[in-house]
């Protein structure tokens, strides 16, 4: 699963260290999600999308293969 987190991050001009705040985990939280190292289980996908306004399916993009399981 890839994510826009760093780039709705960048355009809004929010550090890593301020979304993990707003959201509640760590730093190194937000830079696996943003590294496609860790899945946002879909509370933090929830959060993380509110954060930005934007819909869940906005941030995440889901790989078709994800999608058949």
């Amino acid at each position: 699963m890839q994510t826009k987190i760093a780039e709705f991050r960048k355009a809004g001009k929010v550090t890593q260290e301020e979304l993990a705040d707003a959201v509640n985990v760590t730093r190194q939280t937000i830079i696996s999600l943003e590294n496609g190292k860790y899945k946002a289980s879909l509370v933090l996908a929830h959060k993380i999308a509110q954060f930005f306004g934007v819909s869940i399916e906005e941030m995440f993009v889901f790989d078709k293969e994800e999608e058949n399981l």
